[in-house]
């Protein structure tokens, strides 16, 4: 369903314990060379904080934080798979380095149904290279 020139997505995991829905023009997905992302292999696009609906609560999740504890995984309990986060806050390094802040939600796009992440051309993000505080 189009609504202006946004598509609206329903996502879920692989069990289909979590559920969403997302509003976005999906125009390319970012991989990520930093350690967990690496190993998830999750294909992300940023949308703001109003364009996520939750259909299962966040405390029906499983959080996990790591590194700087800014970033907030988001996994379903039975499956395990990341449906969506919380991207980290920039470090100081990348604050210096004109990077903003990003107060809204990174997708998984695998867990959209009727999405084909192939479709769009695939940004590189260098999450090794990022300088901790």
């Amino acid at each position: 369903m189009k609504t202006g020139g946004e598509m609206l997505y329903d996502g879920r995991c692989h069990c289909g314990r979590v559920r969403f829905r997302v509003e976005a023009e999906i125009d390319h997905v970012r991989v990520c060379d930093c350690s967990i992302c690496h190993m998830r292999g999750a294909l992300i696009f940023r949308v703001p904080e109003g364009a996520l609906e939750l259909m299962t609560p966040l405390e029906d999740m499983v959080l996990y934080e790591w590194g700087s504890r800014t970033a907030k995984d988001y996994l379903c309990p039975t499956c395990g798979i990341l449906p969506f986060r919380r991207p980290s806050a920039p470090t100081r390094v990348e604050l210096e380095q004109g990077v903003q802040p990003f107060d809204g939600w990174a997708i998984n796009t695998r867990c959209l149904v009727g999405f084909d992440p192939s479709s769009v051309p695939v940004r590189q993000i260098r999450g090794r290279l990022i300088q901790r505080d």
